[in-house]
This record gives structure tokens, C-alpha cells and sequence, in this order.
């Protein structure tokens, strides 16, 4: 039987799908991926293939709505299907899950899965967006209704689907705890005890809140606290990025300290005593639930997927969207309270244990599609 995945990005095939992967084949399916961007040689899917897993490469812009464009990435799609013949196929973000499940109907695909990781760009709440925003969710609408199953990673989103008829009524959803987190690979790492560190690790993008980062770190610096704040991601094709000149600002007055783009993300997290995320909404935060797994308290905001990670005042602190001052506060609450800090950091091993370990997750994801 054979399983195809669809996706846009071709480092999260990897880092966010291969406990995945590794389940399927494990039942017995061929699963083969389509994504852009891996050519011959390319390390991702160079991994894939020593894994045995079969490659296919579609043509596929992350981002911008270019008409013709996205009519070949379906066109595409649709003959990748008729000539795979799969039993199912699953995508995941927002072009492979439009053009994916349109593509299965087409081509007669007998299971398809939908996955919402998260609402992006085009969902926040902005004036200048509302066009793009009604583009998306009537594409989303059409292509859900192609889905045999939409899963969402937490329920702010399915709500919102449901609520704005993006699901039509009658389909079904299933909500999953984000793509879970390998918590044998994250193991617990002792706190560094030298002072305050801080980390983020995000695109950088200004949804991510990561402006809000810099300007509490930029305060905290300002009191003398001697806290440092690390920052790990790289610059994004997206009309959100944060300037390149933004970064270099920071980077020169201290503000943080920049580690770039990180292939194995768990020394930064081992250097840091809090994680923070003052994202303007997620699916579920893969990097929470990694820092979780380390044992490290979670600031992050009270916003969809962000805050089903945090028990406020027990593994963590949430803070509302866009409030520095709020972000700053949380801070402070916990460069002043040691104490506090172990103690959340254990809670978030616990919980990264019993809720968000990544066979957990699947194992619901197999049975939903049919695989237990």
C-alpha cells in the first residue's frame, strides 16, 4: 500500500515528520513525499531516501497567490497521483493541503488527510489582509470538503473552521497534540546556573513576536539585570520577515545574541534556563514542546496553540499577544524567583511525557487514518 505526503517546506519533512514516516513504513506502507525544493544530492532528501522512502519532486511556492503558478503545482500533483496510484495521501500547510486534497479527488485517491499546522500569515487579524484571507479560506473550504479527515493541533483552530464554514458541516476533525516532540532524544539537561538565559527559536518573522522579544530583552538589559537573551532562526521569504537591518541592530547593541540557524537545536535550549515564544498564534509550537521535553519553563502567549502548552503558574507563564510590558513582567518574575524556575522546568518534562510524546501523537494519527 502506498502513502503519500505532501509538503512545502523540505526541512520540517525530517524534523517534524519523521517519527511519522517511521510509523507508517513500520505498518507496512511505501510511503513516498512530494515537496519542492529537493533536488538530487539535497541532504533532506538524501536522508529520505536511505530511510526508503521514495521522493518526488512538485513545483511549489510557499508563499504569494500567482494564479498560474499554483494551477501548475495542482496540474502537477494531480499526475504524480495517477502515476503513484496511492491508497493515501495527507498534506500538510496551507498550499499542499488545497492543492493536495483537490489533486486526491481528481485523481480518485481513496483516503485523504488534511493537517492544519497553523493559520499563518493570511489569518491575522489585519486590514490589509482581509482579501487575502477570503482567498484562502474559500480555497481552504473547497479542498476540505475533499478531505476525509482534517486534523487540527489544537481546538482554537478547529473552532475557527467550524465557526467560519472553512470545515463544512458533517466533515470530520480530529485534533491532535501538534506534531508531539521524541522525548528520548530531548532529554532533560541541567539548568545553567551563571545567571539568566533566555532563548527563542523561531523563523524570524514578526508573528513570531520576536520584535516583542528583542524590545523586553532591551528593557531588561536597560535595569541591569544581567540576563542575556539568545535568538536562533534565520531571515524567512515571507512579507512578515523582520528586516535584515532589524537583526543587525540588535545583534550590535547587544540586545541579543544571535546563533543563526541551528540544524540540532538542543545545545541552545541545554544553554538556557527559560524558553520563551511570544508568537501570535501556532498549530502547536514544535520548539515548546522540545524545550519542554529539556526541562525548561515555557514564557509563551495565551493565543491558539501557544497557550494548550502552558498550565499558567505551573510549567510556565502566559502573557498576552503584543504586550511587551506583559512580556517583560514575566521576565522579571522569573530572573527573580530561582526556585520558581526548577520547579516549572520539571512540570514541563511531565507534562512533554504524558501529553506530547510523539508516539502518543501518532498512534492517534494511524488509528484516525485507519492503520490500528
Amino acid at each position: 500500500m502506498r502513502f503519500l505526503m505532501i509538503a512545502s517546506y523540505a526541512d520540517s519533512l525530517i524534523a517534524f515528520r519523521g517519527p511519522l514516516i517511521a510509523a507508517l513504513q513500520d505498518k507496512g506502507l511505501e510511503v513516498h513525499i512530494a515537496a519542492p525544493d529537493l533536488p538530487a544530492g539535497h541532504q533532506v532528501r538524501a536522508a529520505l531516501e536511505s530511510r526508503g522512502v521514495v521522493v518526488h519532486h512538485v513545483p511549489l511556492q510557499r508563499t504569494g497567490m500567482n494564479p498560474l503558478a499554483d494551477a501548475r503545482t495542482l496540474l502537477a500533483l494531480h499526475r504524480l497521483m495517477r502515476r503513484v496510484r496511492p491508497a493515501c495521501v495527507m498534506s500538510y500547510t496551507i498550499k499542499p493541503v488545497i492543492y493536495g486534497m483537490l489533486a486526491g479527488w481528481l485523481a480518485r485517491v481513496p483516503r485523504r488527510f488534511a493537517l492544519i499546522t497553523g493559520l499563518g500569515y493570511a489569518f491575522r487579524e489585519d486590514s490589509g489582509r482581509s482579501r487575502l484571507r477570503a482567498v484562502v479560506q474559500r480555497l481552504y473550504a473547497l479542498a476540505l470538503s475533499r478531505a476525509h479527515t482534517t486534523f487540527f493541533q489544537n481546538p482554537d483552530d478547529e473552532a475557527l473552521f467550524r465557526r467560519a464554514q472553512i470545515l463544512p458541516a458533517g466533515k470530520r476533525s480530529c485534533i491532535v497534540n501538534g506534531s508531539g516532540v521524541d522525548v528520548a532524544s530531548f532529554e532533560v539537561a541541567p539548568l545553567p546556573d551563571d545567571g539568566p538565559r533566555f532563548l527563542l527559536i523561531a523563523r524570524l518573522l514578526g508573528d513570531k513576536g520576536v520584535r516583542e522579544y528583542a524590545e523586553a530583552a532591551r528593557r531588561i538589559r536597560a535595569r541591569g539585570a544581567g540576563a542575556r537573551f539568545s535568538l536562533v532562526g534565520w531571515i524567512d521569504a515571507s512579507p512578515d520577515a523582520i528586516a535584515q537591518d532589524e537583526l543587525d541592530a540588535w545583534v550590535a547593541d547587544g540586545t541579543v545574541d544571535f546563533l543563526g540557524r541551528l540544524s540540532d537545536v538542543r545545545p541552545a535550549i541545554a544553554g538556557c534556563n527559560v524558553y520563551v515564544l511570544p508568537s501570535y498564534g501556532e498549530g502547536t509550537p514544535r520548539s515548546v514542546l522540545e524545550a519542554m521535553a529539556m526541562g525548561r519553563p515555557i514564557i509563551t502567549t495565551d493565543a491558539p496553540g501557544c497557550r494548550e502548552t502552558v498550565v499558567d503558574g505551573d510549567n510556565g507563564l502566559l502573557v498576552p499577544v503584543k504586550s511587551v510590558g506583559a512580556l517583560e513582567q514575566a521576565m522579571m518574575q522569573l530572573i527573580e524567583d530561582w526556585e520558581q524556575v526548577v520547579r516549572m522546568g520539571q512540570r514541563s518534562r511531565q507534562i512533554a511525557e504524558s501529553k506530547y510524546d510523539v508516539r502518543k501523537v501518532n498512534a492517534v494519527m494511524l488509528r484516525e487514518m485507519g492503520f490500528e
